[in-house]
């Protein structure tokens, strides 16, 4: 069996789905950063003010990158670990307050 190199996803040239929903499986972690905020912008330009993240359970790493990217973000008005029929401990529910 031929060993090929892993794909590397670049988000600048993937095209996202903005449905209030962000699955991070994809991504590299070194991508969140820009990642994260430019979704949030996106929602909020289509007024959707409620997401999910999907980060995984794993060990926890990602889903702290996470809360502390949320927790930075002036357009997050609140976020938790959603509940067991949306992702339990491997998702993240996030409420965005409308740009004043």
């Amino acid at each position: 069996m031929e060993n090929k190199p892993p794909i590397t996803i670049d988000p600048e040239t993937v095209e996202l789905i903005i449905d209030g929903v962000l699955d991070l499986h994809a991504f590299s972690p070194k991508d969140l950063k820009h990642l994260i905020p430019d979704y949030i912008d996106e929602c909020l330009k289509r007024n959707i003010l409620e997401i999910r993240i999907i980060h995984g359970k794993g060990v926890g790493n990602i889903r702290r990158s996470v809360h502390a990217l949320l927790g930075r973000n002036p357009n997050v008005l609140q976020y938790k670990t959603a509940d067991l029929s949306s992702g339990s401990w491997g998702a993240t529910v996030v409420q965005l307050q409308t740009k004043a």
